[in-house]
Protein backbone atom coordinates (compact mmCIF):
# COMPACT_ATOMS: atom_id res chain seq x y z
CA UNK A 1 0.00 0.00 0.00
CA UNK A 2 1.52 3.28 -0.88
CA UNK A 3 1.71 5.94 1.71
CA UNK A 4 0.69 9.58 1.21
CA UNK A 5 3.57 12.11 0.76
CA UNK A 6 3.43 14.79 3.13
CA UNK A 7 5.62 17.65 3.79
CA UNK A 8 8.65 17.82 6.39
CA UNK A 9 9.53 21.43 8.22
CA UNK A 10 12.59 22.25 9.98
CA UNK A 11 11.60 23.48 13.42
CA UNK A 12 14.63 24.06 14.93
CA UNK A 13 18.42 24.36 13.28
CA UNK A 14 21.79 25.21 15.56
CA UNK A 15 25.67 24.56 15.52
CA UNK A 16 28.65 24.92 16.82
CA UNK A 17 31.24 27.97 15.74
CA UNK A 18 33.81 26.45 13.72
CA UNK A 19 37.50 26.08 14.80
CA UNK A 20 40.52 25.53 12.75
CA UNK A 21 42.48 22.74 12.88
CA UNK A 22 44.59 21.33 13.55
CA UNK A 23 45.64 23.90 15.92
CA UNK A 24 42.90 26.01 16.89
CA UNK A 25 40.48 26.65 20.04
CA UNK A 26 38.55 22.85 19.91
CA UNK A 27 41.70 20.55 18.29
CA UNK A 28 41.08 18.84 22.05
CA UNK A 29 36.95 18.29 21.40
CA UNK A 30 36.64 14.79 20.47
CA UNK A 31 33.98 15.15 17.51
CA UNK A 32 31.68 13.32 19.26
CA UNK A 33 31.32 15.69 21.94
CA UNK A 34 31.00 18.22 19.06
CA UNK A 35 27.68 16.39 17.91
CA UNK A 36 26.64 16.10 21.86
CA UNK A 37 26.96 20.04 22.17
CA UNK A 38 25.02 20.78 19.00
CA UNK A 39 22.42 17.80 20.30
CA UNK A 40 21.80 19.59 22.91
CA UNK A 41 21.54 22.94 22.10
CA UNK A 42 19.01 21.93 19.34
CA UNK A 43 16.52 20.44 22.23
CA UNK A 44 17.21 23.75 24.26
CA UNK A 45 15.35 25.71 21.24
CA UNK A 46 12.13 23.27 21.73
CA UNK A 47 11.62 22.88 25.06
CA UNK A 48 8.28 21.66 25.10
CA UNK A 49 9.24 18.63 22.89
CA UNK A 50 9.20 15.09 24.41
CA UNK A 51 12.73 13.81 23.24
CA UNK A 52 11.15 10.23 23.11
CA UNK A 53 8.56 10.98 20.33
CA UNK A 54 11.88 11.76 18.00
CA UNK A 55 12.12 8.16 15.69
CA UNK A 56 15.48 8.51 14.27
CA UNK A 57 19.07 10.44 13.54
CA UNK A 58 20.64 10.81 10.30
CA UNK A 59 24.41 12.03 11.63
CA UNK A 60 26.56 12.84 8.84
CA UNK A 61 30.40 12.10 9.02
CA UNK A 62 32.98 12.10 6.11
CA UNK A 63 35.70 9.70 8.08
CA UNK A 64 33.67 7.76 10.29
CA UNK A 65 36.64 6.59 12.16
CA UNK A 66 37.82 6.97 15.69
CA UNK A 67 36.95 9.37 17.80
CA UNK A 68 33.96 9.89 15.34
CA UNK A 69 33.77 6.46 14.27
CA UNK A 70 31.78 3.16 16.10
CA UNK A 71 28.34 5.09 14.62
CA UNK A 72 28.57 7.96 16.17
CA UNK A 73 25.29 9.25 15.96
CA UNK A 74 24.04 6.32 18.13
CA UNK A 75 26.65 6.99 21.03
CA UNK A 76 26.44 11.25 20.63
CA UNK A 77 22.46 10.84 21.51
CA UNK A 78 22.64 8.93 24.36
CA UNK A 79 25.91 11.01 25.60
CA UNK A 80 23.29 14.21 25.04
CA UNK A 81 21.10 12.15 27.36
CA UNK A 82 18.42 11.31 24.74
CA UNK A 83 15.89 8.05 25.62
CA UNK A 84 17.25 4.48 24.88
CA UNK A 85 14.33 4.63 22.30
CA UNK A 86 15.60 7.04 19.88
CA UNK A 87 17.88 5.26 16.80
CA UNK A 88 20.99 6.62 15.31
CA UNK A 89 22.33 6.09 11.86
CA UNK A 90 25.75 7.50 10.74
CA UNK A 91 25.76 8.34 6.89
CA UNK A 92 28.89 9.25 4.90
CA UNK A 93 28.49 11.07 1.02
CA UNK A 94 31.79 12.78 2.01
CA UNK A 95 31.56 16.61 2.37
CA UNK A 96 27.82 16.14 1.48
CA UNK A 97 26.87 14.21 4.35
CA UNK A 98 25.45 16.61 6.51
CA UNK A 99 23.18 17.76 3.90
CA UNK A 100 22.03 14.14 2.40
CA UNK A 101 20.84 13.05 6.57
CA UNK A 102 19.06 16.29 6.14
CA UNK A 103 17.74 14.90 3.01
CA UNK A 104 17.28 11.25 4.32
CA UNK A 105 15.40 12.73 7.52
CA UNK A 106 13.36 14.80 5.84
CA UNK A 107 12.22 11.70 3.38
CA UNK A 108 11.59 9.47 6.65
CA UNK A 109 8.96 12.42 7.13
CA UNK A 110 7.62 12.53 3.74
CA UNK A 111 6.67 8.83 3.10
CA UNK A 112 4.73 8.77 6.15
CA UNK A 113 7.12 6.40 8.30
CA UNK A 114 8.52 9.04 10.93
CA UNK A 115 6.76 12.01 12.47
CA UNK A 116 10.07 13.92 14.16
CA UNK A 117 13.32 13.45 13.33
CA UNK A 118 17.28 14.77 13.80
CA UNK A 119 19.34 15.64 10.58
CA UNK A 120 22.93 16.32 11.77
CA UNK A 121 26.69 16.43 11.25
CA UNK A 122 30.15 16.28 12.53
CA UNK A 123 33.65 16.21 11.93
CA UNK A 124 36.86 17.02 13.53
CA UNK A 125 39.50 17.54 10.94
CA UNK A 126 42.16 18.10 14.10
CA UNK A 127 41.64 14.49 15.30
CA UNK A 128 40.90 12.41 12.38
CA UNK A 129 42.95 13.49 8.98
CA UNK A 130 42.07 13.67 5.22
CA UNK A 131 41.66 10.21 4.02
CA UNK A 132 41.27 9.15 7.27
CA UNK A 133 44.07 7.16 9.69
CA UNK A 134 45.06 3.90 7.00
CA UNK A 135 43.20 5.29 3.45
CA UNK A 136 43.74 1.84 1.13
CA UNK A 137 41.98 2.25 -2.33
CA UNK A 138 41.14 -0.51 -4.59
CA UNK A 139 44.32 -1.64 -6.65
CA UNK A 140 42.05 -1.38 -9.48
CA UNK A 141 41.64 2.59 -9.27
CA UNK A 142 45.34 2.61 -10.10
CA UNK A 143 45.19 -0.36 -12.94
CA UNK A 144 43.03 1.80 -15.64
CA UNK A 145 43.51 5.18 -16.53
CA UNK A 146 39.46 6.20 -16.50
CA UNK A 147 39.96 5.26 -12.77
CA UNK A 148 42.92 6.86 -11.61
CA UNK A 149 40.64 10.19 -10.86
CA UNK A 150 39.59 8.42 -7.85
CA UNK A 151 42.81 9.21 -6.28
CA UNK A 152 43.65 12.42 -7.39
CA UNK A 153 43.71 14.53 -4.61
CA UNK A 154 40.94 17.43 -3.46
CA UNK A 155 43.60 19.87 -4.34
CA UNK A 156 44.61 18.52 -8.21
CA UNK A 157 40.70 18.36 -8.62
CA UNK A 158 40.61 22.05 -8.64
CA UNK A 159 43.62 22.50 -10.59
CA UNK A 160 41.77 20.35 -13.20
CA UNK A 161 38.55 22.29 -12.67
CA UNK A 162 40.56 25.67 -13.05
CA UNK A 163 42.12 24.76 -16.20
CA UNK A 164 39.16 23.51 -17.91
CA UNK A 165 36.65 26.48 -17.31
CA UNK A 166 39.74 29.36 -17.49
CA UNK A 167 39.41 30.33 -13.61
CA UNK A 168 42.22 32.80 -13.32
CA UNK A 169 44.63 32.82 -9.69
CA UNK A 170 44.01 36.36 -9.66
CA UNK A 171 39.93 35.27 -9.58
CA UNK A 172 40.50 33.11 -7.53
CA UNK A 173 42.07 34.85 -4.89
CA UNK A 174 39.80 37.72 -5.58
CA UNK A 175 36.67 35.26 -4.49
CA UNK A 176 39.01 33.96 -1.34
CA UNK A 177 39.20 37.50 -0.32
CA UNK A 178 35.70 38.52 -0.58
CA UNK A 179 34.57 35.26 1.07
CA UNK A 180 36.78 36.65 4.43
CA UNK A 181 35.68 40.05 3.90
CA UNK A 182 31.45 39.16 3.86
CA UNK A 183 32.17 36.61 6.86
CA UNK A 184 34.06 39.40 9.08
CA UNK A 185 31.16 42.04 8.04
CA UNK A 186 28.41 39.46 8.98
CA UNK A 187 29.97 38.17 11.95
CA UNK A 188 30.60 41.79 13.11
CA UNK A 189 26.60 42.27 12.32
CA UNK A 190 25.62 39.46 14.93
CA UNK A 191 24.19 37.80 11.66
CA UNK A 192 25.47 34.68 13.17
CA UNK A 193 23.98 34.97 16.67
CA UNK A 194 20.65 32.94 16.11
CA UNK A 195 22.17 29.43 14.76
CA UNK A 196 25.14 29.47 16.82
CA UNK A 197 25.37 27.20 20.01
CA UNK A 198 28.70 28.89 21.68
CA UNK A 199 30.75 26.03 23.21
CA UNK A 200 32.70 25.49 26.94
CA UNK A 201 34.99 22.97 27.55
CA UNK A 202 38.20 22.54 30.05
CA UNK A 203 41.73 21.09 28.38
CA UNK A 204 43.49 19.37 30.82
CA UNK A 205 47.05 19.08 30.52
CA UNK A 206 50.06 17.24 32.49
CA UNK A 207 52.54 19.60 34.30
CA UNK A 208 55.38 17.66 33.81
CA UNK A 209 57.45 19.95 36.73
CA UNK A 210 55.10 20.09 39.29
CA UNK A 211 53.06 16.12 38.46
CA UNK A 212 49.75 17.84 38.29
CA UNK A 213 46.74 17.93 35.91
CA UNK A 214 45.97 21.32 35.21
CA UNK A 215 42.73 22.52 34.04
CA UNK A 216 41.61 25.39 31.71
CA UNK A 217 38.24 26.35 31.22
CA UNK A 218 37.99 27.28 27.25
CA UNK A 219 34.99 29.06 25.43
CA UNK A 220 34.50 29.43 21.32
CA UNK A 221 31.57 31.49 21.13
CA UNK A 222 32.54 32.75 17.03
CA UNK A 223 33.87 31.11 14.00
CA UNK A 224 37.95 31.26 14.44
CA UNK A 225 38.58 30.87 10.06
CA UNK A 226 37.32 34.74 9.13
CA UNK A 227 40.70 37.00 9.05
CA UNK A 228 40.56 40.44 8.82
CA UNK A 229 44.64 40.81 8.22
CA UNK A 230 44.16 39.05 4.99
CA UNK A 231 44.17 41.31 1.61
CA UNK A 232 44.71 40.65 -1.84
CA UNK A 233 48.59 41.47 -1.79
CA UNK A 234 49.14 38.80 0.88
CA UNK A 235 46.84 35.94 -1.15
CA UNK A 236 48.86 36.86 -3.83
CA UNK A 237 52.42 36.27 -2.27
CA UNK A 238 51.06 32.56 -1.63
CA UNK A 239 52.92 29.67 -3.54
CA UNK A 240 50.65 26.74 -5.39
CA UNK A 241 50.05 24.46 -3.18
CA UNK A 242 49.13 21.66 -5.18
CA UNK A 243 50.63 22.01 -8.18
CA UNK A 244 54.22 23.75 -9.24
CA UNK A 245 52.84 25.69 -11.65
CA UNK A 246 49.16 25.67 -10.33
CA UNK A 247 46.96 28.48 -9.27
CA UNK A 248 45.23 26.84 -5.92
CA UNK A 249 46.39 27.68 -2.89
CA UNK A 250 45.87 27.64 0.54
CA UNK A 251 44.63 31.06 0.39
CA UNK A 252 42.05 30.05 -1.95
CA UNK A 253 40.83 26.72 -0.89
CA UNK A 254 38.29 26.13 2.21
CA UNK A 255 39.82 25.78 5.38
CA UNK A 256 40.33 22.43 7.11
CA UNK A 257 38.02 22.71 9.95
CA UNK A 258 36.19 21.04 13.38
CA UNK A 259 32.45 21.65 14.06
CA UNK A 260 29.06 20.13 14.40
CA UNK A 261 25.56 21.19 12.84
CA UNK A 262 22.06 19.85 13.91
CA UNK A 263 18.57 20.23 12.76
CA UNK A 264 15.33 18.60 14.11
CA UNK A 265 12.45 18.18 11.77
CA UNK A 266 8.60 17.41 12.54
CA UNK A 267 5.88 16.81 10.00
CA UNK A 268 2.52 18.76 9.94
CA UNK A 269 0.97 16.75 11.91
CA UNK A 270 3.21 16.57 14.74
CA UNK A 271 3.49 20.23 14.14
CA UNK A 272 0.01 20.82 15.24
CA UNK A 273 -0.34 17.90 17.84
CA UNK A 274 2.76 19.38 19.22
CA UNK A 275 2.45 23.37 19.46
CA UNK A 276 5.70 23.18 17.24
CA UNK A 277 6.53 26.41 14.89
CA UNK A 278 8.20 25.37 11.96
CA UNK A 279 11.13 27.69 10.21
CA UNK A 280 11.62 26.19 6.31
CA UNK A 281 9.90 23.64 4.53
CA UNK A 282 12.57 20.80 3.26
CA UNK A 283 11.51 21.41 -0.40
CA UNK A 284 13.95 18.68 -2.86
CA UNK A 285 17.05 17.26 -2.75
CA UNK A 286 19.28 15.94 -5.73
CA UNK A 287 22.52 14.22 -6.24
CA UNK A 288 24.35 13.50 -9.63
CA UNK A 289 27.68 12.08 -10.24
CA UNK A 290 30.57 13.73 -12.72
CA UNK A 291 34.30 12.53 -13.90
CA UNK A 292 36.16 11.89 -10.05
CA UNK A 293 38.92 14.24 -11.67
CA UNK A 294 36.55 17.24 -12.14
CA UNK A 295 34.71 16.62 -9.21
CA UNK A 296 34.48 20.59 -7.92
CA UNK A 297 31.85 20.82 -10.86
CA UNK A 298 29.44 18.82 -9.38
CA UNK A 299 26.95 21.41 -8.47
CA UNK A 300 26.33 22.04 -12.29
CA UNK A 301 24.60 19.01 -12.64
CA UNK A 302 22.97 18.79 -9.25
CA UNK A 303 21.45 22.28 -8.85
CA UNK A 304 19.19 21.68 -12.32
CA UNK A 305 17.93 18.61 -10.95
CA UNK A 306 17.08 19.96 -7.74
CA UNK A 307 14.91 23.00 -9.03
CA UNK A 308 13.22 20.38 -11.31
CA UNK A 309 11.83 18.41 -8.86
CA UNK A 310 10.88 21.80 -6.59
CA UNK A 311 9.20 23.00 -9.42
CA UNK A 312 10.98 26.28 -9.46
CA UNK A 313 13.76 27.90 -11.42
CA UNK A 314 17.02 30.18 -10.22
CA UNK A 315 15.08 33.08 -10.52
CA UNK A 316 12.69 31.44 -7.33
CA UNK A 317 16.26 31.20 -5.50
CA UNK A 318 16.84 34.55 -3.17
CA UNK A 319 19.81 32.31 -1.23
CA UNK A 320 22.53 30.12 -2.28
CA UNK A 321 24.63 28.09 0.44
CA UNK A 322 27.15 27.39 -2.53
CA UNK A 323 30.34 25.67 -0.37
CA UNK A 324 33.71 26.43 -1.13
CA UNK A 325 35.79 23.75 -1.27
CA UNK A 326 37.99 26.17 -3.93
CA UNK A 327 37.58 29.17 -5.35
CA UNK A 328 38.31 27.61 -8.47
CA UNK A 329 35.23 25.09 -8.01
CA UNK A 330 32.92 27.84 -6.54
CA UNK A 331 33.89 30.56 -9.74
CA UNK A 332 33.26 27.57 -12.31
CA UNK A 333 30.33 26.45 -11.04
CA UNK A 334 28.88 30.10 -10.73
CA UNK A 335 29.70 30.83 -14.38
CA UNK A 336 28.30 27.35 -15.68
CA UNK A 337 24.92 27.74 -13.53
CA UNK A 338 24.78 31.57 -14.26
CA UNK A 339 24.33 32.29 -10.43
CA UNK A 340 23.82 36.03 -9.08
CA UNK A 341 27.25 36.28 -7.12
CA UNK A 342 25.13 39.05 -4.79
CA UNK A 343 22.91 35.76 -3.75
CA UNK A 344 26.08 33.20 -3.58
CA UNK A 345 27.04 33.21 0.79
CA UNK A 346 26.05 36.56 1.53
CA UNK A 347 28.06 35.76 4.71
CA UNK A 348 30.66 34.46 3.32
CA UNK A 349 31.89 30.83 2.92
CA UNK A 350 34.17 27.76 3.47
CA UNK A 351 37.48 29.49 2.31
CA UNK A 352 36.84 32.27 5.16
CA UNK A 353 34.43 29.82 7.63
CA UNK A 354 35.93 26.42 7.30
CA UNK A 355 34.95 23.23 6.08
CA UNK A 356 34.55 20.35 8.49
CA UNK A 357 33.87 17.83 5.83
CA UNK A 358 30.43 15.68 7.10
CA UNK A 359 29.34 18.52 8.99
CA UNK A 360 29.55 21.61 6.58
CA UNK A 361 25.67 20.53 4.83
CA UNK A 362 23.84 20.44 8.07
CA UNK A 363 26.30 23.68 9.25
CA UNK A 364 25.13 25.81 6.08
CA UNK A 365 21.50 24.27 6.09
CA UNK A 366 21.55 25.89 9.55
CA UNK A 367 23.00 29.10 8.24
CA UNK A 368 20.32 29.15 5.29
CA UNK A 369 17.31 28.51 7.65
CA UNK A 370 18.08 31.57 9.58
CA UNK A 371 19.71 33.22 7.11
CA UNK A 372 15.90 33.35 5.25
CA UNK A 373 13.92 34.07 8.14
CA UNK A 374 16.27 37.02 9.18
CA UNK A 375 16.12 38.69 5.41
CA UNK A 376 12.79 37.54 5.05
CA UNK A 377 13.85 35.63 1.67
CA UNK A 378 11.83 32.75 0.47
CA UNK A 379 13.76 29.92 -1.10
CA UNK A 380 17.20 28.82 -0.34
CA UNK A 381 19.66 26.26 -1.83
CA UNK A 382 22.47 24.41 -0.27
CA UNK A 383 25.04 22.71 -2.64
CA UNK A 384 28.28 21.25 -2.71
CA UNK A 385 30.69 19.43 -4.51
CA UNK A 386 31.61 15.81 -2.99
CA UNK A 387 34.92 13.74 -3.60
CA UNK A 388 35.27 10.49 -6.26
CA UNK A 389 32.79 13.05 -8.43
CA UNK A 390 29.33 13.89 -7.39
CA UNK A 391 27.10 16.80 -6.35
CA UNK A 392 24.75 17.60 -4.08
CA UNK A 393 21.67 20.20 -3.74
CA UNK A 394 19.05 20.57 -1.24
CA UNK A 395 15.98 23.44 -1.22
CA UNK A 396 14.42 25.27 1.42
CA UNK A 397 11.53 27.63 1.75
CA UNK A 398 10.76 29.58 4.67
CA UNK A 399 8.02 29.52 6.35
Amino acid sequence: MTKQVQDAYIVAAIRTPIGKAPRGTLKGVRPDDLLVHALRSLLAQVPKLDPSLIEDAVVGCAMPEAEQGANVARTALLLAGLPNSVGGVTVNRFCASGTTALAMAADRIRVGEADVMIAAGTESMSRVPMGGFNPSLNPDVFARDENLGIAFGMGITAEKVAERWNVSREDQDAFAFSSHQKAIRAREAGAFDSELAPIEFEQRTANLVSGEIEIEKLRLSSDEGPRADTSLEALAKLKPAFAARGSVTAGNSSQMSDGAGALLLASEKALKRLDLSPLARFVSFAVKGVPPEIMGIGPKEAVPVALAKAGLSLADIDWIELNEAFAAQALAVIRELKLNPELVNPLGGAIALGHPLGATGAIRAATLVHGLRRTNRKYGMVTMCVGTGMGAAAILERM
